[in-house]
Order: C-alpha cells, then structure tokens, then sequence
C-alpha cells in the first residue's frame, strides 16, 4: 500500500484524515469522498475551437478582399478604361537559333 486510495481503500484512515472526523463518530461508518481528477477535455476543446474558429476568420477576411479587390478593378476598367493584368514570364528561356 502505497498510495492514499490503496490505503483508503484497504479501510485505513491516514492520520491527517483522522484528525478532521468529530470525536465521538464512529470511524467503521465514515465515508471518505474524493474529489475526482480534472479533466483536461474541456480546455482542450475550448483551445480546439478557439484555434478552428480563428482560421476560419481569416479565410473569410481573404476571401472578402479578394472579392472586393477583384470588384474594384472591375469597376475602373468599366468607368475609367484602366486595366489590369498578369503576366507570367516563362521558367526557361529557349535559346534563339539562327
């Protein structure tokens, strides 16, 4: 016996435990309640959410400017003529032959 509930659960009573039952009670009828360990599932999930949730914002937000800047552009080149475009220059340039 080791531990406090091997002890507790043999019917020993540890001395602190002892000194806390009023006199006069009869110790074969007293009952020991334990707090039961925490559990770490709520902050877990709470920290889970948290973190999900966030990234979802942010991909909103993206989304949300990206339709707004691809709006504006579409405006101005309606309204005023201005354009916009991308180019890509190639990853290899070929050699020119002659």
């Amino acid at each position: 016996m080791r531990l406090p509930d091997e002890q507790l659960r043999a019917g020993h009573i540890p001395a602190d435990l002892y000194r806390q039952i009023p006199p006069g009670s009869d110790v074969r009828q007293v009952v020991i309640v334990q707090e039961a360990p925490r559990s770490y599932k709520g902050p877990i999930l709470l920290t889970l959410a948290i973190t999900v949730g966030s990234v979802v914002v942010l991909l909103v937000i993206a989304f949300v400017v990206q339709i707004i800047a691809a709006s504006v552009v579409a405006v101005l080149s309606a309204s005023c003529g201005i354009g916009y475009t991308i180019t890509r220059k190639p990853k290899h340039k070929k050699a020119l032959r002659k």
